[in-house]
């Protein structure tokens, strides 16, 4: 049967059988006089008139015509250019670069779901997939306006990938003083991008939050498990966010505990119409994952390399009095001690591990430096990762350590400018032979490919967070082989961590990869405490 739109002169459009039919190609349609063309005036927020309703002055008074809901929806649908003729090789839409098959899988997915936690491992590009969707819902007129949050370090990076496969959208940064901000949120742009804190305040420090004011066609949260603590002022903020589709990117979706993706899926299914019966059909549902060997078994190898040291005599003798006196006023505090007490302790240990504070020696730079001048030898760069940035145990004693290499640092305090000339310097500058990069300002968001060795100076408590830090340069577009260098030191607290961040990785393979949902929390506060023999109080 031929459909026809309610004019008093009805003419087939284009013979369209609804599930079955060839679409033929239409002429300019006249709707009620008025000139209309076959794609992209629809607007697909309004559900538009039901078969045999008014267009315009004319009418039909025949109402033996089915009456199909949302007309024009369906038929924006089947007049929509198809998605291959967009993201493929002869595009509609041109590409500063060819999408790989499973980029394109992803964004015909995030096109296809409202809400969905974009979770592949990380280098596989979920920034493009996630604009390169985007920009089509732009182009078919489906959206009108985007937020992305991301963490404030990361929004130079969106605003220049955004503008190398988005060119013709507009868009804005919310950032500066709140004077500032409120000016910004109400100039037009087809993105806005907005860091997690800069948010949490314009949402919950003011009575009348401009970002709440809009209803957002499409809300973005990029390195979304900055919302993994449900309670956090930043979760509250995204979650309060109105977002006709909701899509979080994340690599890590678990870091410690189921409990992390129970708040990312949280934030999504407030615009997915409500929870599923349980946790796991509910991640099921809304996830798409993929890894690295799996869709680029072309990527050169990641080798990881474990390297246990003996401490040097003075660096040793440093330990051993720190432990053994942290423990005794561990133990003298009884009933009082606390889980801070015990990390403070973790923290000096994991910092004397990287340097003695007395004769300056270090078993793992004597180490590092040996490697580098290997690795520097054949030509190769490197990124060194720690969770400390001072002078003493952290990225400034490593700088005056590792000077001969002529290395970069990259901080947390470093200004948003100096991040992004150190950025721009190691990529330009191959004298420059190592990046010193503090593990959290440094692990997410940075395309690092000119680097091929990543070295762990000291341990994070979360696999997934150190994962993610070598995935800065283990990612889509390196071409040589990455060689991973994470150092332990023997018979120290840094051992009896290791055992339990392999735990962790297990449990991180078990739940995000398998989405095996049958985990506990890992690291409790007991065994925090037994990595000293002490008893948790709160077991007592």
């Amino acid at each position: 049967m031929e459909y026809y739109l309610g004019m008093a002169r009805r003419e087939p459009i284009g013979a369209i059988r609804f599930g079955e039919a060839q679409v033929v190609q239409p002429p300019t349609w006249r709707f009620g006089g008025a000139v209309r063309y076959p794609i992209g005036w629809f607007d697909l927020t309004d559900d538009g008139p039901a078969m045999g309703e008014s267009f315009g002055d004319e009418t039909s008074d025949d109402d033996s015509l089915p009456k199909p809901p949302n007309l024009l929806r369906t038929l924006a649908a089947i007049l929509q250019a198809p998605i291959c003729s967009l993201t493929g090789i002869d595009n509609v839409l041109e590409w500063p670069a060819p999408l790989l098959p499973f980029q394109r899988m992803g964004i015909v997915t995030l096109l296809e779901r409202r809400a969905l936690l974009l979770a592949d491992e990380m280098g596989l590009g979920k920034t493009i997939q996630a604009i390169a969707a985007m920009r089509i819902l732009f182009h078919r007129k489906e959206i009108s306006s985007s937020l992305i949050v991301c963490p404030t370090s990361l929004i130079v990076q969106w605003r220049l990938e955004l503008l190398r496969w988005a060119p013709e959208l507009s868009v804005l940064a919310i950032r500066g003083a709140a004077s500032e901000r409120g000016r910004l949120w109400r100039l037009p742009a087809h993105v806005k991008l907005i860091g997690y804190e800069t948010l949490r305040g314009d949402v919950l420090d003011r009575v009348e939050s401009p970002a709440l004011a809009q209803s957002w066609g499409l809300v973005v949260l990029d390195e979304a498990s900055r919302i993994k603590n449900g309670a956090s002022g930043v979760s509250v903020a995204c979650k309060r966010l109105s977002g006709e589709r909701r899509w979080a990117l994340t690599g890590t979706p678990v870091e410690n505990a189921q409990s992390d993706a129970a708040s990312i899926l949280d934030f999504l299914l407030r615009s997915a119409g409500g929870p599923a019966p349980d946790f796991a059909s509910r991640f099921r549902a809304h996830v798409l994952r993929r890894r690295r060997d799996d869709v680029l078994p072309e990527l050169p190898a990641k080798r990881i390399h474990e390297i246990a040291l003996e401490l040097g005599p003075s660096q040793r003798n440093a330990y051993d009095r720190a432990e053994q006196e942290g423990v005794t006023l561990l133990n003298r505090a009884g009933d009082s001690v606390t889980i801070v007490h015990v990390l403070e302790l973790i923290s000096r240990l994991k910092q004397i591990c990287n340097f003695d504070p007395e004769s300056g020696t270090s078993a793992k730079i004597d180490d590092i430096k040996d490697r580098l001048r290997a690795l520097t030898a054949e030509g190769r760069r490197a990124l060194v990762f720690s969770q400390f940035t001072d002078n003493t145990f952290g990225i400034g004693r490593l700088a005056d350590a590792l000077r001969e290499f002529r290395p970069l640092v990259y901080t947390g305090q470093m200004t948003s400018g100096q991040r992004n000339s150190a950025i721009e310097n190691f990529v330009r500058a191959p004298e420059h032979k190592a990046l010193l990069l503090s593990l959290r300002a440094g692990g997410q968001g940075l395309n690092l490919q000119a680097a091929s060795c990543v070295f762990h100076l000291d341990r994070w408590w979360n696999p997934a967070v150190e994962e993610q830090a070598e995935s800065r340069s283990h990612r889509f577009g390196q071409t040589s082989p990455v060689t991973i260098y994470r150092y332990v030191c023997v018979n120290t607290m840094e051992e009896r961590i290791d055992s339990k961040l392999r735990k962790k990785r297990e449990i991180f393979q078990e739940f995000v990869d398998d989405a095996n949902l049958d985990i506990a929390r890992s690291l409790t506060q007991a065994e925090i405490f037994d990595l000293f023999g002490l008893t948790s109080r709160q077991s007592k």
